[in-house]
């Protein structure tokens, strides 16, 4: 695996990108910018800012090139959880690689279930654990083409499970219900 330090040759000097993240996290709410990106929350332990600024700057990238934002890279990019292929899938492919469960921890990766309105499954990496019901997350493509990070998620499930989530898609306003398969982790 590439290090940040490696990769930083490769597009932006790592020290620009972390001074480009630190300057958007001053400048702009934190949960959710419908021009495509919301700002980066500083907590110490909470995330890895590294890896975040990483996943945003090449996501900014790709929007550049004209190219689309997937929610699969930006997860691996942000977690360094090294799955390929659908999110759908993510699941049963972490078995025995990766710890999975079904309780949120920064870091890890929330797995949703495929649907008939999302086919593909999401993924997207928990930031931040607010309360036994509420984290915030950091994902791609939610929103067409654009990256979300600290977007609040809500576990609605009827046994506290984090079976089904509700997201604020919008400021103030959660969303509809999703399944969950459960949480994808390093450990």
């Amino acid at each position: 695996m590439l290090s940040i330090s490696d990769l930083a040759g490769r597009a932006a000097p790592l020290s620009l990108v972390l001074i480009a993240a630190l300057t958007v996290s001053a400048c702009t709410p934190t949960s959710g910018d419908r021009m495509g990106f919301a700002s980066a929350r500083d907590q110490a332990g909470a995330v890895d800012l590294e890896r975040r600024a990483y996943a945003v700057e090449v996501a900014k990238q790709m929007r550049a090139k004209r190219q689309r934002v997937w929610c699969v890279p930006f997860a691996r990019n942000a977690s360094g959880i090294d799955i390929r292929g659908n999110a759908k899938t993510w699941w049963s492919q972490a078995k025995g690689l990766y710890a999975r469960g079904h309780q949120p921890k920064v870091g890890s990766v929330m797995a949703f279930s495929a649907t008939g309105r999302n086919p593909l499954g999401h993924i997207a990496v928990v930031s931040g654990v607010d309360s036994p019901r509420q984290i915030r997350v950091d994902h791609a493509n939610w929103e067409r083409n654009k990256v979300s990070l600290d977007m609040v998620v809500v576990d609605v499930s009827e046994k506290n499970d984090w079976s089904r989530v509700r997201l604020m898609s919008n400021p103030g306003a959660l969303g509809r219900v999703y399944p969950i398969t459960g949480f994808i982790s390093k450990g």
